[in-house]
């Protein structure tokens, strides 16, 4: 039985990207750790240009990382990882997530086992599972812009004086009017965030789904919403709602003529240890089995 989405390893590693978590030079010493273990193997090191000022080395702008590296290192927690995937999404790059966070769902390398994995991934003893994103298109009259979304897109009210309403359709066919603070529309792999605070389910990442939860609903029998992955959910409300990308960009709905929601053409590559699979760290953060 097949529980992960592995694809190929990588042939060649010569050069590698790393960018860290904003504002952290406690990350410093795990810097030198990775720079010093690649080094091992005579892999040149590129940091990002923000994360250069944090970890006191020279940097290099973040599209010629992405263009140069075999693979980008996040170092720091989930969001950082999150938003590494966002920015260097058309480059397609696999990313491997080391943990320095809070939670580390998306992180599984822990800054203790730094060494010991740099010299798997050259063993080939790793594996680069893939991870669907969502594509939020923003429409006015003269154009589209297009996002991507690793996590989740939320409509939330914007005024907390009032309840939204924020309308679903599928092929031009309404399928729901959702009252209440806002919406949820979630990725399998975002399932574990905000969705499952809400009451989402959590949905395995090789499911291919898309997942509408609402949030605080008016009505009780409003439920969340398991649909498939090959539709386009368009969204409208004439009221005053807040786009929210994965926690880190905001637009107001009102300045678009629509929004719509689906599954984007390429996936995060996240690279992983052996050791982990899903269900281990579904036990260990969500304290499953545990009294």
């Amino acid at each position: 039985m097949k529980i992960t989405n592995e694809i190929e390893k990588m042939e060649t590693i010569n050069c590698v990207g790393l960018v860290s978590k904003p504002d952290d030079s406690g990350l410093k010493k795990y810097f030198h750790t990775i720079k010093d273990a690649l080094q091992r193997y005579g892999v040149k090191l590129l940091v990002e240009t923000n994360s250069a000022k944090n970890l006191d080395c020279d940097g290099v702008d973040f599209e010629e990382i992405c263009q140069r590296s075999d693979f980008i290192i996040s170092l720091g927690g989930d969001g950082t990882l999150i938003s590494l995937c966002r920015r260097s999404f058309k480059y397609n790059k696999p990313i491997l997530g080391i943990y320095a966070g809070n939670l580390g769902f998306l992180t599984d390398i822990k800054v203790s086992e730094i060494d010991e994995f740099i010299d798997n991934i050259f063993a080939k003893k790793y594996r680069i599972d893939e991870r669907m994103l969502l594509e939020i298109s923003l429409h006015t009259e003269n154009e589209e812009r297009h996002i991507v979304a690793f996590n989740d897109a939320v409509f939330a009210r914007d005024n907390t004086s009032s309840m939204s309403c924020v309308e679903a359709y599928i092929g031009g066919n309404l399928i729901n009017s959702y009252r209440g603070d806002g919406l949820i529309v979630s990725s399998p792999t975002g399932s574990t965030a905000y969705n499952v605070s809400a009451g989402g389910p959590v949905i395995y990442p090789l499911t291919e789904a898309l997942i509408l939860t609402p949030i605080c609903p008016h009505a009780l029998t409003q439920r969340p919403l398991v649909l498939p992955v090959n539709f386009e959910i368009e969204f409208r409300s004439s009221d005053d709602i807040l786009i929210v990308i994965d926690g880190q960009e905001r637009y107001k709905m009102k300045n678009f003529k629509k929004v719509t929601v689906k599954i984007a053409q390429k996936s995060a590559k996240l690279i992983h240890s052996l050791k982990i699979n899903y269900f281990d760290t579904l036990r260990e953060k969500l304290n499953w089995g545990n009294l």
